[in-house]
């Protein structure tokens, strides 16, 4: 059974509006706004994508610009409100318990999706995006590590039987280090 998701405990649910003027912010000062879609095309050049966590649909968004056909997924209204301004698929689910009846070439969890979920439910939700993918497709998650460790998080992916491709230390394929503050995590289904 799915719980609150540490995201909507620690938020409140209310933050569409803001991430939504911080990311337009950032865009205006000319901050590199695409580093996990970049990240996505390098790793496959078309396809499928089930963006988990979606937010406000900023990835979402690019990916669609570029040809890619997106679903995102996420349970906080006020973030699908701000991603419902562009005509894409968005759906108003709990990851721990995900079913589109459908499978996708890529999965991808961008910006601290793993460490917001709700406490106990991290194994069900490896589960139920693996479900979610094709014959060889790819999970991939990004996240700060003072809140899940690297391998932590690889024993969630060896338990949804997951193959291990690629640990990173950014969205721009910087080598991992075990010092590092943030992994990007590439992983296969079999």
């Amino acid at each position: 059974m799915a719980g609150m998701t540490r995201w909507l405990e620690e938020t409140g649910g209310t933050r569409g509006p803001e991430y939504a003027e911080r990311f337009r912010r950032l865009a205006e000062q000319g901050a590199a706004m695409h580093g996990e879609a970049d990240f996505v095309t390098r790793l496959l050049p078309s396809g499928s994508v089930l963006d988990a966590g979606c937010g406000i649909g900023r990835i979402a968004v690019e990916l669609a610009r570029r040809g890619y056909e997106v679903v995102g997924v996420d349970n906080d209204t006020s973030m699908l409100d701000v991603a419902r301004e562009h005509d894409l698929a968005w759906v108003d689910a709990d990851l721990a318990t995900l079913d589109l009846g459908r499978t996708f070439d890529l999965v991808l969890c961008a910006g601290n999706v793993v460490v917001y979920l709700a406490p106990g439910t991290e194994a069900a939700v490896l589960e139920r995006l693996t479900a979610h993918l094709g014959p060889g497709g790819l999970l991939v998650s990004g996240w700060r590590t003072d809140r899940l460790s690297r391998a932590a998080y690889d024993v969630l992916t060896a338990g949804a039987g997951l193959e291990q491709v690629a640990r990173f230390s950014g969205w721009s394929g910087e080598p991992w280090t075990e010092d590092a503050d943030w992994c990007v995590a590439v992983d296969r289904a079999r």
